[in-house]
């Protein structure tokens, strides 16, 4: 089984520690975007994936693709050229003080590629899964018919498209998010959509707003789980993270996953937050290493919400963690506490 996943990849900048960036004299770098988020954890997870892109002919380019490479993820189909590399700045909050993410990504060689650079019956051969988030359809109008032209064509090849809402509000509107995904859900088969998502992206009122009570309002998420997949006949399944945070650092996360018509769930994790992005694309990769290894949807939705809150305890975008770490943890014998 093959994923190839399709999106920008960053150049990350961090200052160091919790240090705000209006204080800092040095940053850190490294690479992350959500899609090769997933790609990265689902090669050290064992799988065989691919990644597709746009990067610069300079050195930044060539960094990027040996760091992927490096992880076993197939780079093959990347393509070169363009102006620039995107970046982002990340600073790290601390007890009330929240995250903050700058984005510097505009002229990108990604965001600035066109549609019919993507020859998608030569990037996908051999593949069975097709993996985007909403954040590449947000970069700009020609990326939105780019995804749209790859999921009617993974449509009529047998390709399950798989989708991860991540709606950014610095990038669309909702209003935006929604018309796009009127147009590509009718050829998605997998959905990952977590707190605002559903509202922000399809319309679908499921979370209040409240962070710091996201688990309770699980009946809430099932009923707008419900309400998604009776609008789209193609779409078997969709996962969710529920969160309760009360600071940057300490929070509950929980998962829901609706395949086919009955809902599993996870356990609820108390979890000591050493960096919080990434976790949803490592819930993603956690939850298609069970599709793509046969495990059940209990054990699927398990490992996912495992793989997840490990990736909080890792700095940087990539959730560095091996299968056998995260099947230790959704086994009940790692080290978080989980009330069930």
């Amino acid at each position: 089984m093959k994923l190839t996943s399709f999106g920008e990849l960053m150049l990350r900048f961090k200052p160091a520690a919790c240090t705000r960036i209006i204080q800092a004299t040095s940053f850190e770098a490294s690479f992350g975007g959500a899609e090769a988020n997933v790609a990265t954890s689902l090669t050290l997870l064992g799988n065989q994936t691919a990644y597709i892109t746009k990067l610069p002919t300079n050195t930044l380019g060539e960094a990027a693709i040996y760091k992927l490479r490096g992880y076993g993820i197939d780079t093959t189909h990347i393509l070169r050229g363009g102006e620039r590399i995107g970046t982002y700045y990340f600073e790290k909050g601390t007890s009330v003080r929240g995250t903050n993410v700058i984005y510097d990504r505009a002229h990108s060689a990604f965001a600035t590629s066109t549609s019919d650079e993507y020859q998608w019956s030569k990037l996908l051969s051999g593949t069975n899964y097709f993996y985007v988030s909403g954040i590449t359809p947000a970069l700009s109008p020609a990326l939105q018919e780019a995804v749209l032209d790859a999921a009617i064509y993974c449509y009529k090849s047998g390709i399950k498209v798989v989708y991860d809402a991540n709606y950014r509000g610095k990038l669309w509107s909702p209003k935006e998010a929604q018309q796009f995904s009127k147009q590509l859900m009718p050829y998605v088969s997998i959905v990952f959509a977590h707190d605002e998502d559903f509202e922000s992206s399809f319309g679908i009122q499921a979370f209040d707003g409240d962070m710091t009570n996201g688990i309770a309002q699980k009946t809430q998420f099932k009923a707008a789980m419900k309400q998604l997949k009776a609008e789209y006949p193609n779409l078997d399944t969709i996962g969710s993270v529920l969160r309760n945070i009360y600071s940057v650092e300490n929070s509950q996360w929980s998962a829901i996953l609706l395949q086919d018509d009955d809902f599993y769930e996870s356990p609820v994790y108390d979890v000591h937050v050493y960096e919080g992005v990434g976790g949803g694309d490592a819930f993603a990769a956690g939850i298609m290493h069970g599709f793509m290894n046969h495990l059940t949807p209990q054990q699927t939705v398990e490992f996912g919400i495992a793989a997840s809150v490990t990736k909080l305890t890792i700095s940087g975008d990539f959730n560095l963690a091996y299968k056998d770490e995260i099947a230790e943890l959704a086994n009940n014998h790692g080290s978080s506490a989980m009330n069930r």
